[in-house]
């Protein structure tokens, strides 16, 4: 069916607006306002987008289709728990969205662009292209940095929030255009800085592919600064998001990670014991895709280290969070990754970046020493 004919099946008081779903300047599908749907490639449908194109006429399969896409684009603005989410929303005057269907109004407004992957969507009609609107190539209103980081109210458009409408996470955090392309600055309380910065001097001292958190001055206070790690080349796909692929074509995701890229899967568990990190969500680690072909080629370096030494009271450490269903301490699934991989360390740690923090000094030597025993 050519793309025209999407319009002629849907009676005319059912024509309010259909969508294309774009990867980079190619239509990859077209969905309706009643839920019907084209796919024109799916091989280079979005990971976490399951459409139905055979309705017959089926109206659960149209809601359904209507459901996955608003959740779709709803994924793609910032979640309500993130602070300053409401000043943000209030600067673009916009009500304090709470459903999917709110939020993915959002999202479409600024046409679901994001600095995750080169996915976006516009109107049947519409004659904007990739190269005029993606992030990585047009400029921010450097302005957007006050409001996401400091929560300063201001009169912006949607467009211009975009970046930070489509970033993750509960902590404050903007980004910025730096003269080697993007950087993530993050702010949060002090502890917060303090712990991801240790924490990734620690993590430095093994071989595990991962994103360099350093200090950065902002406003007088001191953020953590981490390289971008997408490009028109390739983009991110949480576990959270490879789980929806997954289960739609019968993989099992964590047996797809161990045979992948099992020094990033088996070190992230690791590093994670070691540094008493509690915060591995499925929206917090996955997997790095070639935007050429659409194809997982890796996991992604490992991030996100602010919520690290918080289970440090024990040496068994919290439940491990990327081995589920399985259910292991931390402690355990390090031990069987050292079994698979070996330590890993390639420099000895310099305690003294434990500062006066000698109780996680103490917990980090006998959680590495415990870790020492396996090693083949």
């Amino acid at each position: 069916m050519e793309r025209s004919q999407l319009h002629k099946s849907i009676p005319k008081k059912l024509q309010v607006n259909i969508y294309e779903i774009m990867h980079m300047e190619k239509c990859v599908a077209q969905i309706s306002s009643s839920g019907r749907v084209e796919i024109y490639d799916k091989k280079f449908l979005p990971y976490d987008l399951y459409l139905d194109e055979n309705d017959e006429g089926d109206i659960d399969v149209l809601v359904n289709n209507i459901t996955n896409f608003n959740h779709w684009c709803a994924s793609r603005v910032l979640s309500l728990d993130r602070k300053y989410a409401k000043e943000i929303l209030n600067s673009i005057g916009v009500s304090q969205a709470v459903t999917d269907k709110d939020r993915a109004n959002i999202s479409l407004s600024h046409h679901c662009v994001s600095l995750t992957d080169v996915y976006w969507v516009r109107k049947t009609g519409e004659t904007i292209a990739f190269a005029e609107l993606n992030l990585y190539d047009n400029p921010l209103n450097e302005a957007i940095v006050e409001l996401s980081l400091k929560g300063k109210q201001m009169t912006v458009t949607n467009h211009e929030l975009a970046p930070d409408l489509s970033t993750k996470g509960c902590f404050p955090k903007a980004w910025i255009r730096g003269k080697d392309g993007f950087v993530l600055l993050k702010d949060g309380d002090k502890e917060a800085v303090e712990r991801e910065l240790l924490a990734s001097r620690i993590c430095q001292c093994f071989d595990v592919p991962q994103v360099l958190y350093t200090e950065y001055m902002y406003d007088g206070e001191v953020v953590t600064q981490s390289d971008i790690i997408t490009s028109k080349d390739f983009s991110m796909v949480s576990k959270m998001a490879f789980d929806i692929y997954a289960c739609n074509h019968d993989l099992d995701t964590v047996e797809v990670c161990k045979r992948l890229d099992p020094v990033n899967y088996y070190g992230m568990n690791i590093l994670d014991y070691l540094t008493g990190n509690t915060d591995r969500h499925p929206e917090n680690w996955g997997f790095l895709v070639d935007n050429s072909n659409n194809e997982y080629v890796s996991l992604y370096p490992l991030m996100d280290f602010n919520q690290c030494f918080q289970a440090y009271d024990t040496v068994e450490g919290a439940m491990c969070q990327t081995v589920l269903p399985k259910r292991l301490s931390q402690r355990e699934a390090a031990i069987e990754a050292v079994k698979c991989i070996g330590l890993r360390q390639v420099k000895e740690v310099d305690m003294s970046v434990f500062g006066e923090r000698k109780e996680w000094a103490e917990m980090f030597w006998m959680r590495l020493e415990k870790l020492k025993k396996y090693v083949s």
